[in-house]
């Protein structure tokens, strides 16, 4: 698997967990701890960018998900 294709499906993960909690890209940002901001959350969500594994942590957090659920390649 190549690395763009895996943030990809990392991005889509995070996408559906969001869509599937009614939240908006800002309701989002507005849970988590720290500073992030919308345009991260959209990089993330499009695969365009890398996100630590602390934000991923943060994002499954805010979500009410586990982390595991965010980056599982398994449900594509």
């Amino acid at each position: 698997m190549e690395k763009l294709d895996l943030l990809k499906i990392i991005g889509k993960n995070v996408k559906t967990a969001r869509e599937n909690k009614s939240m908006s890209q800002v309701d989002l940002v507005g849970k988590m701890e720290g500073n992030i901001d919308t345009t991260n959350i959209s990089r993330i969500e499009s695969g365009r960018t890398n996100p630590t594994i602390y934000t991923l942590f943060r994002i499954a957090t805010a979500l009410d998900v586990t982390l595991e659920e965010l980056v599982s390649i398994e449900q594509q």
